[in-house]
């Protein structure tokens, strides 16, 4: 291994890295290696348990929805939370689509996978990365008859997202 980018050195996004497209705009000042995107009510107390103890283990700061302080806004700290991270990682579960801030997080991740070069990784939990896409699933078909009456404006934006998403290489967990 070459002494030049020793194994415990991040690297900046401005430095050369294939990871990093050159023709985006230059991102904010990265804050977190890895933003975690996920339903809570389908991981919290396993996978997700899981990957934040195997994040600690390997140093590796990621931020996930428990970092926020008392008193922030939510919103506007996700936001900044989702930009300042150099990889965003995207849990995609059963009940994923039932949750408008997952689906209003994966927007915003999408925006800047294309603005600034962010890596995008998604985990697809017990289910299929087509039904995600097509959002076939009976879960998110109700779901979004659901938002459909809530978020009518926002419905076609958070179906393009997972449909676009729902493409990129990742892997596939199954409980079949």
């Amino acid at each position: 291994m070459s002494d030049k980018n020793p194994p415990n050195k991040r690297l900046k996004r401005s430095e050369k890295n294939p990871l990093w497209d050159n023709n985006v705009n230059a991102p904010p000042q990265i804050k977190y290696d890895v933003f975690v995107n996920f339903r809570g009510t389908d991981i919290r107390s396993g996978l997700l348990s899981h990957l934040i103890e195997a994040f600690k283990r390997n140093q590796i700061n990621a931020f996930v929805d428990d970092k926020l302080e008392r008193g922030e806004e939510i919103w506007p700290s996700l936001v900044e939370a989702i930009e300042r991270s150099q990889i965003s990682l995207i849990i995609f579960s059963e009940d994923y689509a039932s949750s408008h801030w997952c689906l209003e997080e994966l927007v915003t991740i999408l925006e800047c996978r294309k603005k600034y070069g962010q890596v995008v990784f998604p985990i697809f939990y017990h289910v299929e990365p087509r039904d995600v896409g097509k959002q076939s699933l009976e879960k998110y078909k109700k779901a979004f008859a659901e938002h459909e009456t809530k978020y009518e404006t926002k419905v076609q934006t958070w179906r393009h997202a997972l449909k676009k998403s729902a493409k990129f290489s990742g892997i596939v967990t199954s409980n079949r």
